[in-house]
């Protein structure tokens, strides 16, 4: 035998169904609305630990970075005078920078160009019929 969890000796009429309705709804809601924001504020406080992770990460890799930049000049001012390596290294990542933003200044620009196929012009169109001025298809 299966335990459906139907009791019939907690039978209630009707009228009483009824009127418990809406406050079972509302402790529903209610109830919902408490799990999600546990849930969401977990998430957040994982989410705000890991961020800060990332953050201590690029502290410390900023830091070796420089490290091995001054093993660079270092290693360079072996076999050439130190002025001469640390204009090296330096030349070097000022070239590496220019071509990084280079390459970011295309791609935003690639990113805000405005396409005349796109969401804005469709929307436009849009409003367009519904304004009755244009031209749209019937």
């Amino acid at each position: 035998m299966t335990n459906t969890g139907f009791n019939p000796k907690t039978r209630q009429p009707l009228g009483t169904l009824i009127t418990d309705l809406p406050i079972q709804v509302r402790n529903l809601v209610r109830a919902e609305v408490d799990a999600a924001k546990a849930e969401y504020s977990e998430k957040a406080k994982n989410f705000g630990i890991g961020a800060g992770m990332f953050g201590a990460a690029a502290f410390f890799g900023f830091f070796a970075f420089a490290v091995l930049v001054a093993l660079a000049i270092i290693a360079l001012a072996l076999v050439l005078p130190l002025w001469l390596a640390t204009l090296i290294v330096a030349a070097v990542l000022i070239a590496i920078a220019a071509i990084l933003a280079l390459v970011g200044v295309n791609r935003v620009k690639k990113a805000t160009a405005e396409d005349p196929d796109g969401v804005r012009a469709s929307l436009r169109q849009d409003v367009d019929a519904l304004k009755g001025v244009g031209q749209y298809e019937h």
